[in-house]
C-alpha cells in the first residue's frame, strides 16, 4: 500500500506527520534537484489516502501537525484536496497546522477563491522554493517561471491568507559573478515580503542536471567566502517593513545566521563581516556554526 522511495521535508516539519498524497514533483525539471529524479509524478487515490491517514491514527496518539508531501500537493484538483483536508481533520481533531511545498504552476493553476476555500479547510503554510529573484538565473535552473510571475504568485498566495515560506539557493551561479542575482533576490524578497525566508547554499546532488555540468567541467561551486558575501549582498538588498523570519541555517550553510527583518538586518551583516575578517571560509567544506 505505501510507497518506498525517499520522502523530503521542511527542517521545519522535523516533528510532523508526514502524508505523502503524491509521488514526485509535478515539475521535476530544475536542473539543481534531484529529490524527485526517476519518480513519475501520481497523485494518490482517495481510498490510498484515507487508508494511510487510518493507519497512522492507529499508530500515532497526538498529531500537532501534517505535511502533505511529495513535492507539490497543492496541485491535487481542488475538489479532491478539500475532502483529503476534511478527513484529516476528522481523523485528526487536534491538528492545528497542515501545511505543503507550493509549485508556480500549481498557485497558477488556482483561482484565489480555490485557495481561499483549501486555506479555510485547513492548509495554513505555504513552503515555495524561489531559488533566485533573478530572470536569468531562474531560466538557467528551468525554474519555469520569471521573477515578476513567482513575485506575483506569492503575492496571491499572501492574499488570501496562507503563510508563505520561501526559500533561495546562495551558490546557484557557481564561480561565476553573484552580484546582480544578489541584488534582484534581495529585491524580490522586499516586494514579497514572505513570512518567512530561508537561504540555503547550493549541494551539488548526484543525478541532477547541475551535477552533469560539474562532471563535464562546465560548472564550478561557489567558495565559501564567495557564498556568504553573495547572502551579505542579498540581506543587504532586503528593505521591508512587515516582520520577515530569516534562517540561513540549513546544514549546506557555512555560517549559521537567523534573525528577524527588518530589526536584525545590521547584525547580521555584522556577523557576516566578522566571518569573513577571520579569513577561515577558504575550505568550502568548513562550517562556521
Amino acid at each position: 500500500m505505501f510507497n518506498r522511495n525517499v520522502i523530503y521535508r521542511p527542517p521545519s516539519e522535523a516533528f510532523s506527520l508526514i502524508l505523502q498524497v503524491t509521488n514526485g514533483c509535478s515539475h521535476n525539471r530544475c536542473s539543481f534537484c534531484s529529490m524527485y529524479k526517476g519518480v513519475p509524478f501520481r497523485i494518490k487515490s482517495l481510498e490510498e489516502i484515507k487508508a494511510e491517514i487510518d493507519y497512522f491514527r492507529n499508530r500515532t496518539r497526538y498529531v500537532e501537525r501534517v505535511f502533505l508531501a511529495d513535492g507539490d500537493a497543492l496541485i491535487i484538483p481542488t475538489e479532491k484536496l478539500i475532502e483529503i483536508l476534511k478527513y484529516i481533520k476528522k481523523v485528526f481533531s487536534e491538528c492545528k497546522r497542515v501545511s505543503t511545498y507550493a509549485s508556480p504552476k500549481s498557485l497558477e493553476l488556482k483561482s484565489e477563491e480555490e485557495l481561499k476555500e483549501i486555506k479555510n479547510n485547513g492548509i495554513s503554510l505555504l513552503y515555495i522554493g524561489a531559488e533566485s529573484g533573478n530572470d536569468e538565473v531562474l531560466r538557467k535552473i528551468n525554474k519555469g517561471v520569471t521573477s515578476k510571475e513567482l513575485g506575483d504568485l506569492i503575492l496571491k498566495a499572501k492574499k488570501v491568507g496562507f503563510k508563505t515560506s520561501v526559500t533561495f539557493i546562495a551558490g546557484i551561479l557557481g564561480d561565476k559573478d553573484f552580484r546582480e542575482n544578489a541584488v534582484t533576490t534581495g529585491k524580490f524578497i522586499s516586494r514579497c515580503e514572505p513570512d518567512y525566508v530561508g537561504i540555503l547554499s547550493l549541494m551539488l546532488e548526484e543525478n541532477s542536471d547541475l551535477y552533469q555540468e560539474w562532471l563535464k567541467g562546465k560548472f564550478k561551486e561557489a567558495e565559501g567566502i564567495e557564498i556568504l558575501k553573495e547572502i551579505k549582498l542579498i540581506i543587504e538588498n532586503i528593505d521591508v517593513t512587515s516582520n520577515i523570519v530569516f534562517r540561513a541555517n540549513h546544514a549546506s550553510n557555512y555560517l549559521n545566521l537567523k534573525g528577524d527583518f527588518p530589526k536584525d538586518k545590521e547584525r547580521l551583516i555584522q556577523e557576516i563581516d566578522f566571518a569573513l575578517s577571520r579569513q577561515t571560509l577558504k575550505d568550502k567544506n568548513y562550517r562556521l556554526l
